[in-house]
């Protein structure tokens, strides 16, 4: 591996390399170099991300605009290109490797702490967001095909309940006639994208709170990460993605629903945040659809755990016995929550978005 971190062009001849953080999908290295500098080195999963050139061009594009708006180089990542060809990945027979610049004294959290860290995740994103709002989105590659279509999730969930290959359809009739009931909810954002009322936007489409560098001292975001996912969409969804995950009041898999609900606290620090980052780059029809980003999310993410379940647990990685349906269940009580505290959610956006 030393060998293929010396084919990038670093400061110095790279002398070590040990694993770095807790990622699943691709593995990830720091890599020290002679002169004391850090580099941060990824050897990419190609069987998830089946065109690397393209998801890597992805990232050259927006990480080159995002330095020409903030030179601060610890406000976004910077990929280091290889020697030979100057390109910003190397390939061999091994597979696909790629070299960031390292950002020191920083960390990941997993899980918001107090409202005011979920609330600074909320501004990173959101100035993320602000910083690209004049990016041509047709530029990007759609790197993994409908992605955030919630539609054809549903249609996939369809399938899977038709097919029955573990004959599971019938103990979790309950989820599927829920998840079925608000089917044709899913496409209503697409579907105010087609009549040309919301924009496509370059979108990070996975804002989970651990997707955000904090300085270690001052523990305020320094700049956003992960971007394989970067891809165009919508705003809402980026929005509602950092909802499903920080302002739910369980974890993801937790057992017993009556745990389960959206903190109207928690989504109030975030709107809050976010708005005030990104909400004068966003239009009014964008803006009054970020309780529908949340649902939508939510409701996605909830079917495919059900998909995966009646399809015998072949993406998500499980635990336990009936991992992907506890995940499921926790996120259909979700939507149902939202649901109930709907006015209250749309109440907040107008509240916050009055600020800015």
């Amino acid at each position: 591996m030393l060998n293929i971190a010396n084919q990038f062009m670093l400061n110095s001849p790279a002398i070590s390399i040990e694993p770095l953080g807790n990622g699943h999908i691709n593995q990830t290295f720091l890599i020290a170099c002679e002169d004391g500098s850090k580099y941060t080195f990824q050897k990419v999963n190609n069987n998830i991300f089946k065109d690397v050139p393209a998801l890597m061009e992805n990232i050259r594009l927006v990480t080159e605009m995002l330095r020409a708006s903030d030179p601060d180089p610890r406000h976004s990542l910077e990929l280091v290109k290889t020697l030979s060809d100057q390109k910003v990945y190397y390939h061999d027979e091994s597979g696909y490797y790629r070299m960031y610049r390292f950002i020191d004294k920083s960390l990941c959290l997993e899980r918001a702490g107090s409202e005011k860290e979920f609330y600074l995740s909320a501004v990173a994103f959101g100035s993320f967001q602000n910083k690209l709002s004049d990016f041509d989105a047709s530029k990007l590659s759609e790197t993994i095909p409908l992605f955030h279509h919630t539609p054809n999730r549903v249609k996939n969930l369809v399938k899977a309940a038709e097919e029955d290959k573990m004959g599971r359809l019938a103990s979790v009739k309950k989820e599927y006639d829920f998840a079925m009931a608000r089917a044709e909810e899913a496409g209503v954002m697409l579907k105010m994208l087609d009549e040309g009322k919301i924009k496509l936007r370059v979108t990070h489409n996975d804002t989970k709170l651990n997707n955000v560098l904090f300085d270690e001292e001052t523990r305020t975001p320094i700049c956003v990460i992960d971007l394989d996912t970067i891809m165009p969409g919508l705003a809402a969804n980026d929005f509602g993605d950092s909802i499903r995950f920080g302002a739910s009041t369980a974890a993801e898999d937790e057992t017993d629903l009556d745990k389960v609900t959206v903190s109207l606290d928690l989504f109030r620090a975030y709107t809050k945040g976010f708005l005030e980052a990104c909400g004068k780059k966003l239009t009014e029809d964008e803006i009054q659809t970020l309780p529908m980003g949340a649902k939508l999310m939510t409701y996605e993410c909830g079917i495919r755990f059900l998909t995966d379940y009646l399809e015998g647990d072949v993406y998500f990685r499980v635990h336990r016995e009936n991992h992907n349906l506890d995940r499921c269940r926790t996120q259909l009580k979700l939507v149902y929550d939202m649901e109930c505290k709907w006015d209250q959610l749309q109440k907040i956006v107008n509240e916050e978005a009055a600020k800015i």
